[in-house]
């Protein structure tokens, strides 16, 4: 039997993430939950009962990475934000011979991984990255696209709308902040580039998702997807792959980026009535109060949204067609938020790693190394998906559009 540390376990991803792996007991003997938040990493433990331990863990530092992994066989990192936690723990990892899974969505820290590949190739290690719900689930539903369902894959588009979870703290805030200073990277033209900010607002499309009502602006975001991508799947042909998205409500995420485009992420303190105040400290806590307000104002508060993934292409025959995945909030994935919907994927990702049914080394993104009948076969069985069950039912939902427009509801 093997032991798996999850890395920042009592966070809201990492929690999820236990809490399945163990239900794993023919795969686990031992879950180890390490976290800074030591009291809370052990409350957890003792609900789940023996199997279940926790650890101190620093993230800053290495001392105490290498004590929190040792003699793990698998070691899950949920630990933000990624661009200043991925290289040093995974560094770390590879030095230690251990296989490693994570749910990384930073661009810089992608590229700082990938990077790593030849290390843990020569460690004969996997190093599984990005594998939650986007990145993760959105790769292995666009290589199934690309590898068993188009004959050649011309596009890979992906937007995303999630929002009203019950909190949101100054952690998720700070990281958007991030992702809207930095360039976004796109695959355009058989092309990787780099979009500034500033010109990003040539690519914002209205975008219907169907599950929510109506149509939502989306906007390019720095994601793994258009880096990763283009380099496993290119020989489909590939041309063009972007991410775009928002926050709901929609009313908030543009207060968002309004507040950061007025410069209120710099954290040089300003004085304010003799009181020393960053603009960025301020932007914080005044969104998170805002926040409250405008849902406050909704009368559907529940936790909701919709990951879409168009890939379109040719068939043999060289007719076009287009596949469109949703990752809707439905059935077994209704009211539920981002530790489900990004901690789940990353623990079945760990459990394929441990049963062997993933055996390329190196730093892999899911498209490179997972096979989506085994991550989807396990899906349905580790959370008891049943589409005879409203409750129950899957949360994928695919379509099938023909050269013609014909629209047909299709079957995974």
């Amino acid at each position: 039997m093997a032991k798996i540390t999850v890395l920042g376990g009592a966070g809201v991803v990492g929690t999820a993430a236990v809490r399945l792996l163990a239900t794993q007991q023919e795969v686990f003997s031992e879950v180890v939950i390490a976290d800074y938040n030591l009291e809370s990493a052990e409350v957890i433990a003792k609900e789940l009962g023996p199997r279940v331990t926790a650890i101190a863990f620093d993230a800053n530092d290495i001392s105490s990475i290498k004590t929190a992994i040792k003699g793990s066989d698998i070691v899950l990192n949920t630990v933000g934000p990624y661009y200043q936690y991925e290289k040093p723990i995974l560094s770390t990892v590879i030095e230690l011979g251990i296989n490693y899974v994570d749910v990384n969505d930073d661009t810089g820290a992608t590229y700082e991984a990938l990077e790593m590949d030849e290390a843990a190739r020569q460690a004969g290690i996997t190093a599984l990255i990005g594998m939650g719900s986007s990145p993760g689930v959105t790769n292995l539903l666009a290589s199934f696209a690309a590898n068993e369902l188009l004959h050649e894959c011309e596009s890979i588009d992906l937007f995303h709308a999630h929002g009203f979870e019950p909190s949101e703290g100054p952690g998720v805030i700070g990281h958007r902040f991030y992702c809207m200073s930095n360039p976004i990277p796109v695959f355009i033209d058989g092309k990787e580039k780099l979009i500034a900010q500033k010109e990003s607002a040539a690519f914002e499309e209205e975008v219907e998702f169907i599950n929510l009502k109506g149509k939502y602006r989306v906007y390019p975001y720095p994601h793994p997807e258009p880096i990763t991508f283009p380099r496993f799947l290119k020989a489909k042909g590939l041309k063009r792959v972007t991410n775009k998205g928002t926050v709901l409500p929609e009313k908030y995420y543009e207060l968002t980026r309004a507040i950061h485009g007025l410069g209120f992420d710099n954290k040089d303190p300003v004085e304010v009535k003799g009181r020393k105040v960053t603009p960025y400290d301020f932007a914080i806590a005044y969104l998170i109060k805002r926040r409250d307000e405008l849902i406050s104002e909704e009368s559907d508060k529940e936790p909701r949204g919709c990951v879409k993934i168009v890939c379109k292409g040719k068939t043999r025959k060289g007719e076009e067609q287009t596949y469109v995945f949703y990752l809707a909030s439905e059935g077994i994935g209704k009211g539920q938020g981002l530790g489900m919907g990004t901690g789940y994927p990353a623990a079945l990702g760990a459990v394929l790693i441990q049963q062997g049914k993933i055996k390329k080394k190196g730093v892999l993104p899911p498209e490179a190394c997972v096979n989506v009948w085994h991550f989807m076969d396990l899906m349905k069985n580790a959370l008891g998906i049943d589409d005879q069950t409203e409750e129950k039912k899957s949360p994928l939902i695919i379509e099938s559009i023909d050269a013609a427009g014909k629209v047909k509801r299709m079957q995974f």
